[in-house]
């Protein structure tokens, strides 16, 4: 397995050594930065915590609702519902902080910031959607801070007509078309930024954030020295846009009275939109400044330690930005009119001691964070690049330059950040960014809950200060907020989330990253099996749990499928023992088959456990998987193996598509095999055996076997001719069975006189063909019960037995056909006082009490003659198979009656039951 910071693993046929392994596998997280630093393919690590977190965390959170929408909000929601919106839009980032805090500092952060903590937490599948919808939220924030921007231009430079403000600096055209070019103007300087490298974006962030800084220093010193003012508001009509509505409105300087009138709501029409405002659209706006709380970690590729920079940065920002909001709330609540705010965004500039304080830093707000909101999506674009998780239309933006910037990545970023500024209206797009990112923050607080659930070992952040609670807490607060702020954006994210989530599923990526899935479902399972109290077990609830012993799955692929069939929703175990004594080798040679065995069972599309042995012998291999697969209540009850003959088998893997290479099935799901291509996987598996390979198995030991398992109180089932199975029967991948024919011979042809077709072993034969015929391929199959009886006997108590057979059937719902077979000639070859069957119920206790009479060659030849004769019509036939012999010099003969009793018959299972396994109550 590659090494944790292997990237995903490349779509396509690989060898078992795979590409990641040319790096160690194990590195410390000192080394693995120090390698990634010295990576001629990415970026030089050369940023500290301020320069790499804060700053642009900082810039971000500022952006255009410092300067624009400040007063906004407060004229709108009043100063109480703006400080609660402002309280509720801290708390839902702090908790996300605190899950962004605990997951950097788990291991080390590489390039893609949150959706390189998302993909590495919960897998490919989830970070893969989740880090598209990121990035699509970055570039809808790109969008809103460029169209912040043009917005803050048209202020002071654009022409409006209706107020009659046409001269001085009043030069530029107004209107969507000038909108949209203006902004594709600005977004231009900003592709220019990136292109050159997101350096000198760092390098001028911080005079940036000085310049800002100065400005919101201004801000709060021109109440001490500007006195009260009124102006005049000019607005277009919102019903007739070629009429002006004008009011005067004051400001006032810190008033009381002000204040007062300030604390409460006043929804009014926006001037920009003529949208009713409300606490949602209010929210939505004034939550776009808490939208840059990653921006530090998007930076995580750039940052010489991330694990320290950015929980510390960020920590420190989201702080200094919370006050700076608080004091300009209480600042405008307490000096402006509710006129002044809401009908002019840039109130600041009115009341500023010198306006162009205001101005400068609006414009370097709005340009550093709409280029910060560039650099960070295409990062995150360039981390989903290299990680192909979208295959072709992705894979262009993994190119970087000499320097490491992701040059195409950008140009993908700034196409759809174009395609955003046609909305021409900031609170347009305000509600969609707000959706996406709290999407994204719910994701991450997901990750960490993921991750403090499955209680893995290896999750031990440094950062303590969070728990299950507020991870859960944060995941709600997002959720909630999302669908009041609007329904129908919050719908189709969650809609488009999920058909990425199908997408990348179907997809199937590999990866080294781990599965947070893996680790839930190893906790819940173990919890519940600890549940699965074998002491409550209930013959109503049970079903078959099989260890199918394969010895080469060339040879026993189509009975493997079969069975799979059989298992109705049980345990179902490939076992396998391989020769040999661990004391005379070097190292166990069964841990590196695994990958095989379970490609395998990958190829032939069945649900199965594997478990593998080394044993000297395969019968005691065989014990050991009896008595060790499995845990707790769910342990194989049921041993199936391939019918010992001296028949040479077919190989299956020349047969099936899905083991050639070039067919379309196998071209489909090559991407499926971790660490295993096809002709790996074909040569694991030696040739079939031949007249000159050597059986690793005797006769006496394979019925060892069968005598083995019963004596462990297993069901045996021994399976033959399956090769002769139709693909459609033996997979059940196409029809519904009809047609078919499944064939029950419920009992024992060894000892005729002996058996009752009532009996534990008979039910179970019942059972399982019942199983069968609920399978997907055989539902419409038709089950056929015969009874074998002397018909020309004098004693007719066959008739009474039949009657009696028929209605336990119908107590046990079992539809079937049943046959009346008359075998008087073959009884006869066996003697008439052992053969006879119809004795009724004292000829039955009298032959349980007789030595059995020798079984002859004629007698088996026409027992078998006989299943030929009216089972040649079925798919599959189940017949009686007789207890072993308790002594071991008559295994041979044992397994040679058997031989003579199925050969020739097609497809055949032999089982003996020791399970009840029906009921007749509800």
């Amino acid at each position: 397995m590659a090494s944790e910071n292997t990237p995903l693993l490349s779509h396509g046929v690989f060898s078992v050594v795979a590409d990641g392994e040319k790096l160690p596998h194990r590195l410390s997280r000192g080394s693995v930065e120090d390698v990634q630093a010295k990576s001629p393919q990415g970026p030089k690590r050369r940023l500290n915590t301020f320069f790499g977190v804060i700053v642009p965390t900082v810039l971000s959170m500022f952006s255009i609702v410092l300067f624009q929408r400040v007063g906004f909000v407060v004229g709108h929601a009043g100063l109480l519902q703006g400080l609660a919106m402002l309280a509720v839009a801290y708390f839902i980032i702090s908790l996300t902080i605190l899950s962004i805090c605990a997951i950097s500092t788990n291991g080390a952060v590489q390039g893609g910031g949150a959706y390189f903590m998302i993909s590495r937490s919960l897998g490919p599948e989830f970070g893969g959607s989740i880090g598209l919808m990121f990035f699509l939220a970055k570039v809808c924030a790109c969008g809103v801070y460029v169209l912040g921007l043009v917005e803050a231009l048209l202020a002071v430079f654009g022409k409006d007509p209706a107020s009659g403000q046409v001269g001085g600096l009043h030069v530029l055209p107004q209107g969507y078309w000038f909108t949209v070019l203006y902004a594709s103007v600005v977004l231009l300087v900003c592709l220019l930024v990136c292109l050159v490298g997101s350096h000198i974006y760092s390098r001028a962030a911080f005079l940036i954030l000085l310049v800002i800084t100065g400005a919101f220093l201004s801000i709060l010193i021109s109440p001490l020295l500007v006195g009260p003012q009124t102006f005049v508001i000019s607005h277009p009509n919102s019903h007739n846009h070629s009429q002006t509505l004008s009011y005067n409105t004051s400001y006032t300087g810190f008033n009381g009275t002000t204040l007062h009138n300030n604390l409460g709501p006043g929804y009014s029409v926006d001037y920009s939109t003529s949208q009713m405002m409300s606490f949602a659209t209010v929210f939505a706006v004034m939550f776009t400044s808490c939208t840059g709380i990653m921006a530090g970690a998007n930076m995580s590729g750039e940052l010489k330690n991330p694990s320290v920079s950015i929980p510390k940065g960020t920590i420190l920002a989201v702080l200094y930005t919370f006050i700076v909001y608080l004091v300009l709330f209480l600042l405008v609540s307490s000096t402006c009119q509710r006129g002044l705010l809401t009908g002019d965004y840039g109130v600041f500039q009115r009341i500023n001691v010198w306006p162009p304080f205001v101005l400068i830093g609006m414009y370097c707000a709005s340009l550093s964070a709409a280029m910060c909101a560039m650099i960070g999506a295409s990062r995150i674009l360039h981390a989903l690049a290299l990680d192909q998780l979208f295959g072709l239309p992705l894979a262009p933006a993994a190119i970087t330059s000499k320097s490491g910037n992701p040059w195409v990545a950008v140009l993908y970023t700034w196409g759809l950040v174009q395609c955003t500024v046609f909305a021409a209206e900031l609170n347009v797009i305000a509600g969609l960014v707000t959706v996406f990112y709290l999407l994204a923050y719910a994701a991450v607080d997901l990750a960490c809950l993921a991750l403090e659930w499955a209680s893995a070992p290896n999750f031990r952040p440094t950062f303590q200060f969070f728990s299950w609670h507020t991870c859960l807490l944060g995941i709600v607060s997002c959720l909630l907020m999302m669908f009041l702020i609007n329904p129908v954006y919050s719908s189709a994210s969650i809609v488009l989330l999920l058909l990425l989530l199908l997408f990348l599923h179907y997809r199937s990526p590999t990866s080294s990253w781990g599965y947070i899935s893996q680790a839930l479902i190893f906790h819940q399972v173990r919890k519940y099996l600890l549940m699965l109290d074998v002491r409550k077990d209930h013959v109503k609830f049970w079903r078959p749990q099989v260890l199918l012993m394969v010895a080469n799955p060339r040879s026993s692929s189509q009975l493997i499928t079969f069975v799979n069939q059989l298992k109705k929703g049980g345990l179902y175990v490939l076992g396998h023992v391989q020769l040999g004594d661990l004391d005379l080798m070097p190292s166990d040679p069964i841990q590196h088959q695994y990958n095989f065995w379970l490609s395998l069972v990958d190829k032939l599309g069945v649900k199965a456990f594997v478990d593998l042995t080394l044993s000297p012998s395969v019968r005691q291999g065989t014990q050991h998987l009896l008595r060790i697969t499995g845990l707790g209540g769910m342990k194989p009850n049921t041993l199936v193996m391939g019918f010992y003959d001296n028949s040479y088998p077919d190989d299956y893997f020349l047969q099936d598509p899905a083991f050639c290479q070039g067919s379309s099935d196998n071209s489909k799901n090559e991407d499926d095999e971790f660490g295993v291509d096809l002709p790996s996987l074909q040569a694991h598996f030696g040739p079939v055996r031949d007249e000159v390979t050597p059986r690793s198995l005797a006769p006496d030991e394979y019925v060892g076997i069968v005598s083995d398992a019963i004596k462990m109180n297993k069901n045996v089932c021994l399976g033959r001719y399956f090769h002769q199975l139709q693909a459609a029967e033996g997979r059940g991948l196409r029809g519904d069975g009809a047609g078919r024919i499944i064939d029950v011979w419920p009992l024992n042809p060894l000892r005729p006189g002996t058996s009752a077709y009532a009996d534990v072993c008979s039910l179970f034969l019942l059972q399982m063909a019942c199983i069968l015929n609920m399978a997907a391929g055989w539902r419409r199959a038709r089950i056929r019960i015969f009874l074998c009886a002397e018909v020309q006997s004098e004693d007719q108590g066959w008739m009474e037995k039949e009657e009696r057979f028929r209605e336990l059937l119908g107590k046990l719902r079992i539809r079937a056909e049943i046959k009346v077979v008359a075998w008087d000639v073959v009884v006869r070859l066996l003697g008439a006082e052992a053969g006879n069957t119809s004795q009724g119920h004292m000829g039955e206790l009298n032959a349980l009490t007789r030595a059995p009479q020798p079984i002859t060659q004629e007698f088996l030849s026409a027992v078998n003659g006989l299943l030929k004769e009216n089972s040649a019509d079925a798919a599959v036939r189940f017949l009686y198979l007789p207890r072993p012999p308790a002594v071991s010099g008559q295994y041979q003969q044992y397994l040679a009656q058997l031989d003579m009793l199925s050969r020739d018959l097609g497809p055949t299972l032999l089982i003996h039951g020791l399970t009840p396994v029906t009921c007749t109550e509800l």
